[in-house]
Order: structure tokens, then C-alpha cells, then sequence
């Protein structure tokens, strides 16, 4: 999938401006699990469209959706990017923070999990949940480009992911989030040391 990324990029003409954003999520609360079930079958749906980013925006669409439904749970929130001229640069940055998420705590997901049904809801459910969401985009993004740990921000900047979807100008999209799956915990001296850029919302 990676390699696709480098492919859209360099199929781009011309000196376009490319945002990056990476934002996280922490989300607390007894109610939080069902969203892992969300989560998953993105994950799952992410699988099945090898790389095709009209399949990979649709799901993004979907959870931006959820997350926006469970934002009486919102905790806390964190985002960085950076805007680039050069396509190679910004495909290397959104390989980085790939690799960076993919290495958080519980949020590597194997591809054979994801087969398996929903787990029964007698599972311990996990209190907190954190999405990490990866965007590039063509052209300006101000809902993005600026700091989103408040509500109000973030809000505004998960429509405008979604919106850059509508309009067709994302052109890398990833998604990880931890726990894993349902049943996995994410306590809170983990969240801490996982995701210490938090801020409280």
C-alpha cells in the first residue's frame, strides 16, 4: 500500500501544493467500544480496496461520521502536518507517520484477525480508544492546518476530511487506532505513554 502512495504522488504534474495532516483521537468513556467495531470493518473494507483511494475515502467518510456521533466522549486530541511542493517529500512524510502509528501501542492490526467475527460483548470493554487518522491532500486545507485540540476545531476538521473526499483531492489515506480490537484494553497509564502529545479537550 505504501508503494501506491509513492505512485499517486508522482503521477501529480506540476508544482502542486500537498497537505499532510495526522490527527489523533482519544476518546473515553463506558460507551466508547462499539466504535472499534466501526473501526474494523474500515480496516476490513481498507483491505479489500488494495489501495483504491475512492474505496479508502468512504470508509475514512464513515468514520469521521462515527466519531463525530461520539463526541460527548471526546477526551483529548492532538495533530501535526506539513505542506510540501515536492511530491516525493510528501510521500516520505506520510510513510513516516504510517510507521509511526503503525508502532503505537495495540494499534497493529493483523490482516487474519480481521476475519474473525465481532467479538461477544462479554468481553472486558476497554475505557479509552484512540484513533489516528492520515491524510494528504491537494490545494489549501485551512480546517486542517491549524491546531484541533478544541471541539469546535475539531470538528470542523473532521467535515473537512470528509468534504475532501466529496471533492476528490485526498491522495494518501490511513487509519489506525487502538485498541486493536474488541475485547483489547488501552489503560490509562498506557494512553499516557503511547500517546503523550494528548492534549485535554
Amino acid at each position: 500500500m505504501m508503494n501506491s502512495w509513492r505512485d499517486r504522488f508522482s503521477s501529480m504534474s506540476g508544482k502542486t501544493r500537498i497537505v499532510v495532516c495526522h490527527l489523533l483521537i482519544h476518546l473515553t468513556g463506558d460507551e466508547v467500544a462499539p466504535l472499534l467495531g466501526v473501526l474494523n470493518r474500515a480496516a476490513r473494507q481498507a483491505i479489500e480496496a488494495e489501495g483504491d483511494l475512492n474505496a479508502l475515502g468512504e470508509g475514512l467518510v464513515e468514520i469521521c461520521q462515527s466519531l463525530m456521533q461520539y463526541d460527548t466522549y471526546w477526551q483529548s486530541a492532538a495533530n501535526e502536518g506539513d505542506v510540501f511542493f515536492d511530491e516525493g517529500e510528501a510521500g516520505d512524510y506520510v510513510t513516516e507517520l504510517f510507521t509511526d502509528s503503525a508502532q503505537r501501542y495495540g494499534s497493529s492490526l493483523e490482516a487474519d484477525e480481521l476475519d474473525e467475527p465481532d467479538a461477544a460483548f462479554s468481553l472486558p470493554m476497554t475505557q479509552h480508544v484512540v484513533v489516528m487518522i492520515t491524510i494528504a491532500c491537494e490545494g489549501d486545507a485551512p480546517a486542517l492546518e491549524t491546531d484541533l485540540a478544541s471541539v469546535s476545531a475539531l470538528t470542523a476538521g473532521l467535515k473537512a476530511i470528509m468534504n475532501l473526499h466529496y471533492q476528490g483531492r485526498l491522495r494518501a489515506v490511513q487509519v489506525h487506532f487502538s485498541p486493536a480490537q474488541v475485547g483489547d484494553e488501552l489503560t490509562s497509564d498506557e494512553l499516557l505513554m503511547h500517546y503523550p502529545e494528548l492534549v485535554p479537550l
